[in-house]
């Protein structure tokens, strides 16, 4: 089966301008899953051929049997996270680009640091809430949320009320790095082997970058600082530092196709990172999927122009990476 009888899906959230735009312009059909609310915004984008229009996103179980009908890959993005969760999104029987069984290892900070420890990647000191604890600390919710859900504490008063107050159950208690913070996004080949840099990214985060406009003569110590993301800005590195890079990526991949099953991750993921002065990575995190910072280099990046002659997102790498494989007759490959 060719590749233009194949539709490729995602919902109405996220980054699906940019999944769905670099799917079309690889020659694939292309659907959104999209609300009553959204729908008349995605409707302006001509590149979009199709719309299934649902009650809410959390819906799109209800829909496989029309799905199916349609050949549609479904390719994952950060509101499948947080409209299905990882019940749900292991319970799609559609085609899903990736593989569900990082799924667990992503959404579980204990996981995902004995994943990142196995790939000599440094990250922040963590503690438990118990022991003696060298502050300033940042304490994180367990899962995809955009920062929401994350405090800074000064110390043990401030940390003890403010997990009682914390609506999560799950988080962790790490370490305050200073430096530069740096989101790295990357995609990896299972059929190439190969590790690729698409972009790199900073996060506008409100109200923690915008205190620093605040004089220090009306700053007080009830304003605290929130993390939830609203924004991306491009951030390319000096040209030194990308050596490691990529060698983080690469030892993140091998990690996982030993800790998690022989395929481990594939496709675009991102490694969150803090570069201190003395220019060391720390990980933050790492998200399985492609990240909304990506939007940012629709017409590609400056990466992705050192290995191709065209404009390549992340979302178009997704496509092209899906049609090579159905032309190699290996979807299976890539999928969950």
């Amino acid at each position: 089966m060719k590749h233009q009888h194949f539709t490729i899906a995602t919902l109405g959230s996220h980054s699906a301008l940019q999944i769905l735009k670099g799917a079309k312009d690889e020659g694939f059909k292309t659907l959104l899953v999209v609300t009553k609310h959204t729908e008349p915004f995605y409707r302006r984008f001509t590149f979009i051929d199709d719309f299934i229009v649902l009650r809410a996103l959390g819906d799109v179980i209800s829909i496989e049997k029309s799905l199916r009908k349609r050949n549609v890959i479904l390719i994952p993005h950060g509101s499948f996270v947080a409209y299905l969760g990882k019940v749900g999104n292991k319970r799609l029987t559609v085609p899903y680009y990736g593989n569900k069984k990082v799924l667990d290892w992503e959404a579980d900070r204990t996981l995902q640091r004995r994943w990142l420890t196995r790939a000599g990647i440094h990250q922040p000191k963590q503690y438990r809430p118990d022991e003696s604890i060298r502050f300033p600390v940042i304490v994180k919710s367990f899962g995809a949320a955009g920062g929401s859900g994350y405090f800074i504490a000064a110390n043990k008063a401030g940390l003890d009320k403010k997990i009682k107050a914390m609506k999560q159950h799950k988080y962790v208690i790490q370490q305050y790095v200073v430096g530069v913070t740096c989101y790295l996004h990357y995609f990896y080949s299972p059929l190439t082997k190969s590790v690729e840099l698409m972009s790199i990214d900073r996060r506008y985060e409100t109200n923690a970058d915008a205190l620093g406009r605040i004089p220090l003569t009306y700053q007080t110590p009830s304003l605290d600082p929130s993390f939830v993301v609203v924004g991306n800005s491009p951030l390319v590195l000096r040209e030194s530092l990308l050596p490691e890079v990529l060698a983080m990526a690469e030892r993140i991949v091998s990690a996982s196709q030993k800790l998690i099953d022989p395929r481990g991750l594939f496709g675009p993921f991102c490694l969150e990172t803090i570069i201190t002065p003395d220019q060391k990575f720390y990980a933050m995190e790492i998200s399985c999927r492609i990240v909304a910072g990506t939007n940012l280099f629709i017409e590609g990046s400056p990466y992705t122009w050192l290995t191709y002659n065209e404009p390549m997102s992340t979302g178009r790498r997704i496509a092209r990476e899906i049609k090579t494989a159905i032309n190699k007759n290996k979807l299976a490959l890539l999928t969950g």
